[in-house]
């Protein structure tokens, strides 16, 4: 059984402040560690469950050379492997070799959710809403999106209570959600200690695999319609003259195409 990771770091217990995600704040090594021990519970799940291949890819945007790159080495499972990316959802190996699941860990909500604890959309600053085929969907979606293009379904998401919701509403009810906290605003949360969060993901995991098909692979739907709102008209104008995009007004970027990852690609890359 092959297992894709895909981790995010605000949705981490023990997480709630920008300092600790943020790559050469004095917080940032605390919140590493905290990252990669709830990215080797969900290793542990998966391997007990039969997974022959684990592989994490790190979606978290740190900077300073720590972008996509924010987990301890020396701390990682050493049973799995993992991703280290030069752009977001350039990786895509382990999906087109045949993945049976994917398992997100660390996820956050949506921009724009009160209670989602340092919830955003891709970029903090640039962007507000993203729509695919009118569904209102974040980073989750996205990271969803890209498994099911593959056929890939995802049977775990863990994070705040905002982003558990989040996902099984787009995912659906047979999705096996572990939230860690319960954000009581973007930078306050009520947390579950770490170590109790590591088993109860490792549990969670568990459960999730003996089902895959407890959850369809997600896809946005075909033709594809990709809106971006984004933060002021100077962030849209950057893509006027791209092929396949459209601005429909001074700060919507509209991507379409045939399927979700030909209009990602137009957006994204």
């Amino acid at each position: 059984m092959r297992i894709f990771v895909i981790s995010d770091m605000e949705g981490v217990a023990g997480i709630t402040k920008w300092e600790q995600v943020s790559g050469g704040e004095p917080l940032y090594e605390e919140g590493r560690r905290l990252y990669t021990e709830e990215i080797n519970a969900s290793v542990r799940g998966a391997y007990a469950s039969g997974a022959t291949d684990v592989v994490v890819m790190d979606c978290h945007g740190a900077g300073r050379g720590w972008t996509f790159n924010s987990l301890v080495p020396d701390l990682l499972d050493p049973r799995c492997e993992w991703v280290v990316q030069n752009e977001w959802t350039e990786y895509t190996g382990i999906l087109e070799a045949g993945c049976d699941a994917a398992l997100f860990i660390g996820m956050h909500a949506r921009a724009g959710t009160a209670t989602g604890v340092m919830s955003h959309t891709v970029s903090g600053t640039d962007w507000r809403n993203l729509w695919f085929n009118g569904t209102l969907v974040g980073e989750t979606g996205i990271n969803a999106a890209l498994c099911g293009t593959w056929g890939c379904p995802v049977v775990l998401v863990s994070g705040d209570t905002a982003t558990c919701m989040e996902a099984r509403e787009l995912l659906g009810a047979g999705l096996t959600t572990v939230p860690v906290k319960q954000g009581l605003g973007r930078y306050s949360a009520r947390h579950i200690p770490p170590s109790r969060a590591r088993t109860m993901i490792e549990e969670g995991v568990k459960i999730s695999l003996r089902d895959l098909g407890a959850v369809t692979p997600y896809d946005p739907g075909r033709p594809c319609e990709i809106r971006v709102e984004v933060a002021t008209p100077d962030k849209a104008a950057i893509y006027r003259f791209r092929r396949g995009l459209e601005l429909t007004d001074s700060r919507t970027v509209v991507s379409r195409a045939d399927d979700w990852w030909s209009a990602w690609r137009q957006l994204y890359f």
